[in-house]
């Protein structure tokens, strides 16, 4: 390569080079997306659940640890929204159990309920229950309360809880709902929680499909 040749090159390297610092040295404007606008069910909202199972302290067929099914009883809306529909699955634990024993003392037992199964999502919930044989009625543990429909769980002296049961859970935490686009509900302000948007449905599209079913 001649002198002149290298020279030429030299040059033409040196301008591209200046031109790109140039160009990088030019600031870029920063755009801040603007948040999109989002509403909550809010924790402690008080949620229906019906049991899909009998739970017992009479044999062997129930143990502490257990877990037993329920579902949603009635739709949970949020607005004109369904943000939970009914038939949706929960999910209790029985947390202590003892069967009746000798001298009249009857079964025991805790019951913890622990989730939803939302789509593929886990919703946590509230709602701790003790039965005893002996009583009428289903005791709440930890401040929920207990309404007229706990009455008459009892079979003979063993704890029992049956299949068709209502029970009441509550969200432990604010539940962020995405609404259709173009939606809008006028809910007081709650605090922001990082969690992935629930889909709220149109209460009247879920109707139309259960009037098809």
């Amino acid at each position: 390569m001649t002198k002149a040749a290298f020279s030429i090159l030299a040059a033409l390297a040196a301008g591209a080079a200046q031109a790109q610092s140039t160009e990088n040295d030019v600031p870029v404007q920063a755009v801040q997306a603007a948040a999109e606008p989002q509403v909550f069910l809010p924790a402690g909202t008080e949620i229906p659940l019906k049991m899909t199972q009998t739970i017992t302290t009479k044999g062997d067929s129930w143990k502490e640890g257990d877990q037993f099914n329920l579902v949603v009883a009635a739709d949970i809306r949020l607005g004109d929204y369904i943000v939970i529909p009914q038939g949706t699955k929960a999910v209790g634990r029985i947390t202590w159990l003892t069967s009746r024993g000798a001298f009249g003392k009857s079964g025991k037992m805790d019951i913890e309920l622990e989730y939803l199964q939302l789509g593929n999502r886990r919703v946590n919930i509230d709602g701790t229950y003790r039965q005893e044989g002996s009583g009428a009625t289903l005791a709440t543990v930890g401040g929920v309360i207990a309404a007229g429909v706990f009455a008459g769980f009892i079979t003979g002296k063993s704890g029992e809880i049956p299949q068709g049961r209502e029970l009441i859970a509550t969200l432990e935490s604010n539940l962020p709902v995405s609404l259709p686009k173009g939606a809008s509900i006028a809910q007081p302000p709650v605090e922001a929680v990082a969690a992935q948007p629930i889909g709220a449905i149109p209460a009247s599209s879920a109707q139309e499909a259960e009037d098809q079913r």
